[in-house]
């Protein structure tokens, strides 16, 4: 039986150009990969808008004393935790990309994952192995001093993971602390993942405040760093934003007094409204002097209080010193109440 494909034939393979020896000269390497050297174009409207490398970084000055009053907190609980000297700074704090800081983050590494439970969102910890190896060698009772041996392609045992997730609970722990005087908050730690694309907690374009920080163990240690989603940090982001603790936006204690003393003040005419009638239009043209309009009150009913227009209080009408005046019967305040 004959195979369908025995007419098949491959084509021939491209030629190279005439009076050629069989090579790709440039000209086909430019077909084949592009000009390398050509320039780029610039995007224009929103793509450019989207895959915008560069981040506006967003001054959050009362994050920064929040992570500035952890690292003391932090240092000294590190102190307490492994009983050697701790060195713990604040490096930066800065504005990047969710899926830039994932795609930078050195492996081997552990990512924590934790919840704000008052701002009902997540956020991350970073640990480097480098700080991973020192903080497990000091809890066993390693050697004071040198670099932990580091053995490579090998995960964290359970014994590593479980003295690092000690470490992360701590630092969540002295966040929370550090942020209370701010907002009450409570930082708990939900897992703890190897890989960074478990740990997708917002979209890879979403912008994040990202805290590193460095901590030296005695010619040992590493760095750590808390990622918070400004989608997390939004319920607060305006207390946040403040330049010093117990700063009220919007509000002048001053200018507050200032404009109360000045309304009181304020002249305000009343007026005594002694009754009313509706008439007809035909009516009211056909007033003549002398004409008397029955308003069907008596002397001792009450008259009505007005400011441009606006009905205050009730008074009695009255006499007093020669003059008419209006005796208040009902309290201003009760009287725009009801």
């Amino acid at each position: 039986m004959s195979d369908d494909f025995d007419d098949f034939a491959l084509p021939d393979p491209p030629l190279a150009a005439v009076g050629g020896d069989g090579n790709f000269d440039q000209a086909g390497i430019d077909a084949l990969f592009g000009d390398l050297d050509a320039p780029i174009e610039p995007k224009h409207g929103l793509r450019a808008v989207i895959e915008s490398d560069v981040i506006s970084h967003e001054r959050l000055p009362m994050l920064e004393v929040v992570f500035d009053r952890m690292v003391r907190l932090f240092a000294t609980s590190m102190r307490n935790l492994t009983s050697d000297a701790i060195d713990v700074s604040l490096e930066d704090v800065t504005s990047v990309r969710f899926g830039d800081f994932l795609n930078h983050v050195a492996l081997p590494a552990m990512i924590g994952v934790f919840r704000v439970e008052e701002w009902e969102n997540y956020g991350l910890v970073t640990v480097e192995s480098g700080l991973i190896y020192a903080v497990v060698d000091a809890l066993l009772g390693g050697r004071r001093g040198g670099e932990p041996m580091m053995i490579d392609g090998r995960g964290f045992t359970t014994i590593e993971s479980d003295l690092i997730a000690r470490m992360l609970r701590q630092v969540l722990a002295d966040m929370g602390a550090a942020l209370t005087p701010i907002t009450p908050t409570t930082v708990a730690l939900e897992r703890i993942e190897t890989s960074p694309r478990f740990a997708s907690i917002a979209g890879s374009s979403n912008i994040c405040a990202v805290a590193s920080f460095r901590v030296d163990m005695e010619e040992r240690g590493g760095r750590f760093s808390i990622l918070l989603p400004y989608a997390t940090i939004e319920p607060v982001r305006h207390i946040l934003s403040q330049r010093f603790m117990g700063e009220k936006l919007g509000r002048d204690g001053m200018w507050e007094a200032h404009m109360a003393a000045q309304i009181r003040e304020t002249e305000v005419t009343i007026e005594a409204v002694l009754g009313e009638r509706l008439l007809p239009l035909a009516t009211v043209t056909g007033l003549a002097v002398g004409q008397t309009i029955s308003l069907h009150r008596s002397p001792d009913d009450p008259v009505l209080l007005t400011s441009g227009g606006v009905p205050l209080a009730q008074g009695q009408i009255g006499q007093r010193s020669n003059n008419i005046a209006v005796r208040m019967i009902t309290d201003l305040a009760m009287e725009s109440r009801s």
